[in-house]
């Protein structure tokens, strides 16, 4: 069924476009973020900032940096340190977020995103200034920043077969500030939809729900996401059948994987055969616009996801 829907979504999108320079233009929008002409210089043609000129140079706050062209997490906070080299200096990495390629002329090592590649800088070792003894001095042009989670606004993660009805649900709970449509754990970059439907690019149909933890918990979220669902099909979700349809949860940190574990547990207990898996949090890549809101705007209602207590 959704193949279909797919196929008749292209074909108007083509239709509705003047010329395919334009249908060129669009597709890359959903890639990457756009860069300006500084950005570009540096993060795609591998160029450096002035010494002591970027934003993040002595900048002191909690948080995460992320890549500036794919938002992937590259460095928390507590591993950078103030190196006087005029960038933004970090003794450590986000595990699997940077990758190290080799100058031409074999002198230094460049360090790029592991997801997309933009260029970051250059890492150094035996230097001296902290006990790991390594420096990645990266362009603060090259990054974003997000700060601490210690406000309200939080962002979790839920796969349950096709996302339209999932979507759906997660949309009428109180304190849900928005949900997108998209596909995490695979290992295809920038996947499209065609590329997932395939089943061969190892990701999943998945769920980014923004909230106010202030109105609703992650508990809350996690017991509606086993409700909705068949949390015990192996195989996908209802006649939605195929990898990209298991059913699978990414967690952004101990406690919310401890919480999923102890409502798996709670289920187990009531004699359910859990089939959900429980990953780590990876990049999410939004899927195409005509996957958001897919049942506010066809005015349909899920085909194969149900509210069923449990808990």
């Amino acid at each position: 069924m959704k193949v279909f829907v797919y196929i008749f979504s292209i074909l108007v999108l083509f239709i509705s476009l003047d010329a395919s320079e334009t249908s060129y233009k669009h597709l890359k929008v959903l890639k990457f973020n756009d860069l300006n002409a500084d950005e570009k210089r540096v993060i795609v043609n591998k160029g450096t900032e002035m010494p002591y000129s970027g934003k993040y140079y002595n900048f002191k706050k909690d948080g995460t940096y992320t890549c500036k062209r794919c938002n992937a997490p590259l460095y928390k906070s507590n591993s950078k340190f103030d190196s006087g080299c005029g960038w933004p200096s970090f003794d450590d990495e986000i595990k699997g977020a940077i990758k190290r390629v080799k100058d031409a002329d074999g002198r230094r090592t460049e360090i790029v995103c592991a997801n997309c590649d933009a260029h970051l800088g250059h890492v150094f070792k035996g230097e001296g200034f902290t006990q790991k003894n390594i420096r990645h001095c990266v362009n603060s042009i090259s990054l974003n920043f997000e700060a601490v989670d210690n406000q309200k606004d939080k962002k979790a993660y839920f796969a349950g077969g096709c996302f339209w009805g999932v979507e759906y649900h997660f949309e009428k709970l109180n304190g849900v500030k928005s949900v997108k449509s998209g596909y995490m754990g695979g290992t295809l970059k920038n996947p499209s939809y065609k590329d997932v439907v395939r089943g061969k690019s190892g990701h999943l149909e998945v769920v980014e729900v923004s909230y106010d933890s202030s109105k609703v918990s992650y508990e809350t979220l996690a017991k509606l996401f086993f409700e909705i669902h068949d949390p015990t099909q192996q195989n996908g979700q209802g006649p939605d059948i195929g990898s990209q349809y298991l059913s699978a949860i990414f967690t952004s940190d101990k406690k919310e994987k401890d919480i999923i574990s102890r409502l798996i547990n709670t289920l187990s207990k009531k004699g359910l055969k859990i089939a959900t898996k429980v990953y780590d949090k990876v990049p999410f890549y939004k899927a195409e616009d005509y996957h958001q809101d897919y049942y506010k705007k066809t005015g349909k209602a899920p085909y194969c996801h149900a509210y069923v207590k449990r808990f």
